[in-house]
């Protein structure tokens, strides 16, 4: 069996209790719309490229993270830890796991219609 992953998103945590500045800043930077989510913890950037840019509200320092999206979410935690990543945590339905340079990413579900377009394919 076999499974397909690929970068779908790179993730801004913002670090503050309201996005709005964060998103008005963001969407001069790189020059497009966007807008926050209903319940204020997500500010979705339309770049109108493949990759999507998502601004998130976190408690933790401000960093910038990336989500691989895949269509079977324990084979490619699985992948990744044989090739070095650690596993950190679980959280709803995605895991977080740190590269052997210390860099954080997490690993999600299919986030976009055009999924698995521009995937990698794994043999399990």
């Amino acid at each position: 069996m076999a499974h397909q992953s690929r970068i779908g998103v790179i993730v801004i945590d913002c670090q503050t209790e309201d996005l709005t500045a964060a998103l008005a800043f963001w969407k001069e930077a790189l020059g497009c719309e966007g807008e926050i989510d209903d319940d204020g913890k997500y500010a979705q950037l339309h770049t109108g490229g493949q990759l999507r840019v998502l601004l998130q509200k976190v408690g933790h320092e401000p960093r910038v993270h990336l989500d691989i999206e895949t269509d079977d979410r324990e084979a490619e935690r699985a992948r990744l830890a044989a090739v070095g990543a650690k596993p950190l945590e679980s959280i709803k339905t995605w895991h977080v796991m740190e590269a052997p340079t210390g860099h954080r990413f997490c690993i999600v579900g299919p986030q976009g219609g055009d999924f698995p377009a521009g995937a990698a394919e794994w043999e399990d």
